[in-house]
């Protein structure tokens, strides 16, 4: 599990095609690997990935191809978001994720309104039901809070402290991010649609 609140922006450095996916190089720049050992969870622009080795500041990583069709920036050079899989002790200063891409959206805007910006995305169809206005969601593993919701699109504030630690300073309109729903409304869906299909099956479940 992760918090999306960045830890470091890193560059992958290379891509080397494997038989079914691709093993990544990447530079993690100023994250903290003092407590990173092989096997320990990374998210690389909100997605969960698997440390097999370490070359000083350099870590590496497998991919599948399932990962690369559901996901965008990992398939080149460039940079990424960086945050360490969190300790059960630390604090979680964004909202839960998961580490598990739901869909690719597209930036319709990214403006400056006073010292702020605003990020305007459009979500898949199938996402914008799982989107509210002052709920959370992920952008390229950044925990970012909904302020406005209009069909599949939904507006972000981002204040200047999140553009400049982060990679998003580098979107413009056509850019494409990962996107990650709040895990409470996917169960929140589920939920509803299982006692519309099985009336009568949940008398005497918690309320």
């Amino acid at each position: 599990m992760f918090s999306g609140i960045v830890a470091a922006t890193g560059r992958i450095l290379s891509v080397t095609p494997l038989e079914d996916g691709v093993r990544l190089a990447v530079d993690v720049g100023t994250l903290d690997l003092s407590d990173v050992q092989l096997g320990d969870s990374i998210a690389h622009n909100g997605v969960c990935l698997t440390v097999i080795a370490r070359d000083g500041n350099v870590l590496s990583y497998d991919v599948s191809r399932e990962s690369l069709n559901c996901t965008v920036g990992l398939d080149a050079p460039g940079e990424v978001n960086l945050e360490k899989a969190l300790r059960l002790a630390d604090r979680l200063g964004g909202h839960i994720v998961t580490g598990h891409v739901d869909g690719i959206g597209v930036v319709q805007k990214f403006e400056p309104v006073g010292e702020s910006h605003e990020l305007v995305i459009r979500a898949p169809a199938a996402l914008a039901g799982y989107i509210a206005k002052k709920g959370s969601i992920t952008v390229d593993g950044v925990s970012l809070t909904v302020n406005r919701v209009d069909g599949c699109d939904f507006s972000i504030n981002l204040i200047p402290h999140t553009v400049q630690v982060t990679t998003l300073k580098r979107l413009a309109a056509g850019s494409t991010v990962n996107l990650e729903i709040d895990i409470i409304a996917r169960y929140m869906e589920r939920m509803l649609a299982w006692r519309d299909e099985n009336p009568g099956t949940t008398e005497g479940t918690p309320a």
